[in-house]
């Protein structure tokens, strides 16, 4: 028995905050954060527009790809670092949204690998033979955990969310998947505030993110290279075998250095970060959503998918689509 993801979907906030509108806000360029990072807008939420909101829209759009209703759903799991509320999860309130009563709906959070983990667990539960049919989304509104005045981290982030229905199949879908982390490195990207510790920087709106671009630039290119080797090798195929590869969005130049990894060209890798920036969790399955509702991916193909995030966590997905 496989999963199998049957369904797509995306949804980005309508604000668009452009490298220009930026020049305004902080002390940098539309040169600078082009070329250091290949973005040139990205989407933002509006204040009242929650996680959940964006979850729900992209969750529509996979239900009615995949030829599903919301009743046949038996299993909600939502990556996002980003909740509503600390409790109940944004999956319970997606849930809610939908009028889905009854089945398994938590959040996983492994902030930019959240979807790969998402899709990970989703996949072991089909497998099992827990759940028939997942939805699984990556929903983030990381606006609402960054400072504004800091130029180095400000550039980089949307908001948005991607999700896709997942159901089992006698037909090979997902092939593999693979997780890791390392807590060792977690003051090189981190929020260092929440609810038991430095709680008065949450209250008082001080819990951003921050991060050692750097240091975090040097381990994902390096992690990311290693995780396609394992992958491969998990399934004795060759870096040819590979049709697509769907990275996370976090910079172009990472992109560039694991496509250079996979001997893949370019036009073989899903491409968003420019119009979207980095939306964590959303990253990964808006871009496969944005592939496949362009007729770049097509059934029975390869595809590769990958991230890294704060943690550290990284893993990949490699599934026929």
């Amino acid at each position: 028995m496989y999963s199998r993801v049957i369904g797509t979907g995306g949804y980005l906030p309508e604000k668009i905050l452009t490298n220009h509108d930026l020049e305004h806000i902080v002390d940098t360029s539309d040169e600078w954060i082009t070329e250091r990072t290949g973005i040139k807008k990205r989407h933002i939420a509006e204040d009242d527009q929650t996680t959940c909101d964006l979850a729900e829209q992209a969750a529509l759009r996979a239900i009615e790809a995949s030829g599903k209703t919301a009743d046949q759903i038996d299993l909600i799991v939502v990556a996002t670092t980003t909740a509503d509320k600390i409790f109940p999860s944004v999956a319970c309130l997606l849930q809610q949204r939908l009028n889905i009563h009854g089945c398994a709906a938590f959040d996983v959070q492994a902030v930019c690998t959240g979807f790969i983990y998402a899709v990970g667990v989703a996949d072991n539960f089909i497998k099992a033979g827990s759940a028939k049919c997942a939805l699984v989304v990556g929903a983030e509104t990381m606006s609402k955990i960054i400072d504004w005045s800091d130029r180095n981290t400000c550039v980089l982030f949307g908001d948005g969310a991607g999700a896709v229905i997942m159901e089992a199949s006698e037909e090979p879908g997902v092939l593999s998947t693979h997780l890791h982390a390392d807590g060792q490195f977690e003051k090189l990207l981190h929020v260092p505030a929440g609810v038991s510790h430095e709680r008065h920087k949450l209250l008082d709106g001080e819990a951003h993110l921050q991060m050692r671009g750097a240091e975090v630039f040097k381990m994902a290119v390096t992690t990311l290279g290693r995780i396609v080797d394992e992958t491969l090798e998990a399934n004795n195929m060759k870096k040819t075998d590979i049709d697509w590869l769907v990275p996370h969005q976090a910079n172009i130049r990472i992109i560039q250095a694991t496509a250079r990894k996979l001997h893949m060209n370019m036009d073989h890798v899903v491409v968003t970060v420019a119009e979207q920036g980095n939306t964590s969790a959303a990253s990964v399955p808006l871009a496969l959503d944005t592939a496949v509702r362009e007729g770049k991916i097509q059934k029975g193909q390869t595809v590769l998918m990958e991230a890294f995030g704060g943690g550290f966590t990284w893993g990949s997905v490699l599934m026929k689509y």
